[in-house]
C-alpha cells in the first residue's frame, strides 16, 4: 500500500512512518498597489506597472499522526521528524503526493506543534511556501502521457535560427517568468519593440520576461536558441 504524503529535503514522510491525516493548501494574496485620485472616487492599480501582479507567500500545513511502542521512542521519532522539516535555512522543494506533476519552494519558520496520547502523538506542520505551485517538466517537453488540457500548452521552445524568425511563446501560468536562455551563437530578440541582445552559452536577464498568455517575438541570427522555462500556478 502506497502511504500519500510529502517528500521534502530529500526524504518522504513514510520514511518516519507518519500517516497524513490533514492538509491545507493555503492561497496567496494579491498584493494591491492602489492610489485614489483626489476628490473623486477613482483608484488607480499599480499592481501590475513591473509586469505581473505580486502575491504574498502562502501556507501549506500538514497534520500527521505519530506513534511508536513506548514514550521514549515515541520522543526520539518527534525529534527526528522535527529536525528533518526544520534543519533547512531557505525554501526548498516540496513535493505534494496529491498534487502531482508539481512542486511548492517551501520552509518551516514556526515551530511544529505536537501533542502526545500515551504511544501516539499528532503533529501540524506549517510551511511557508512561495506564492506559486511550479510544473516538474519544463515548457516544451513533448510527455504526452502526463499533457493536461486544462492547464497545459503544446508548444516549441527550442529553434534553429539562420536569419530572422517570428514565433510566440506561452506562459501558462499566473506569475511572469523570466526563462534561462541558451544559445549556440549571439542573437537578438524583439519583443514589443524592445530588442534584447543574447550572449553565447547560458543566459538569464531581468529584462527579459514572458508575461502571462501570448509572447510573440523576433529572434536574429544564426545558431540553435532554446527557451527554458516551467509554468507557475496558484
Amino acid at each position: 500500500m502506497i502511504k500519500l504524503g510529502i517528500t521534502f529535503d530529500g526524504r518522504h514522510s513514510s520514511d518516519y512512518d507518519l500517516r497524513l491525516v490533514n492538509r491545507i493548501i493555503g492561497n496567496p494574496n494579491k498584493i494591491k498597489t492602489k492610489e485614489r485620485v483626489p476628490y473623486s472616487n477613482e483608484m488607480y492599480d499599480f499592481s501590475a506597472i513591473y509586469g505581473g501582479q505580486e502575491y504574498e507567500e502562502r501556507t501549506l500545513t500538514y497534520t500527521f499522526n505519530v506513534k511508536d511502542y513506548n514514550k521514549v521512542d515515541l520522543e526520539l521519532k518527534k525529534t527526528a521528524v522535527i529536525n528533518w522539516v526544520m534543519q533547512s535555512n531557505k525554501k526548498i522543494m516540496l513535493v505534494d503526493d496529491y498534487i502531482p506533476g508539481y512542486y511548492f519552494m517551501a520552509e518551516v519558520e514556526d515551530g511544529p506543534d505536537f501533542s502526545e496520547l500515551r504511544y501516539n502523538g499528532r503533529i501540524t506542520i506549517n510551511f511557508t511556501a512561495y506564492p506559486f505551485r511550479i510544473s516538474e517538466l519544463e515548457e516544451g517537453n513533448d510527455i504526452w502521457d502526463t499533457f493536461n488540457f486544462l492547464l497545459d500548452v503544446a508548444q516549441i521552445t527550442d529553434f534553429n535560427v539562420n536569419g530572422t524568425i517570428n514565433t510566440t511563446l506561452y506562459n501558462a501560468g499566473v506569475a511572469a517568468l523570466y526563462p534561462i536562455i541558451r544559445s549556440t551563437a549571439p542573437m537578438e530578440i524583439v519583443k514589443n519593440g524592445i530588442t534584447y541582445t543574447v550572449p553565447i552559452g547560458e543566459s538569464k536577464s531581468l529584462d527579459f520576461y514572458l508575461s502571462t498568455g501570448e509572447n510573440p517575438i523576433t529572434i536574429n541570427g544564426n545558431g540553435n536558441i532554446s527557451f527554458h522555462f516551467r509554468k507557475e500556478l496558484i
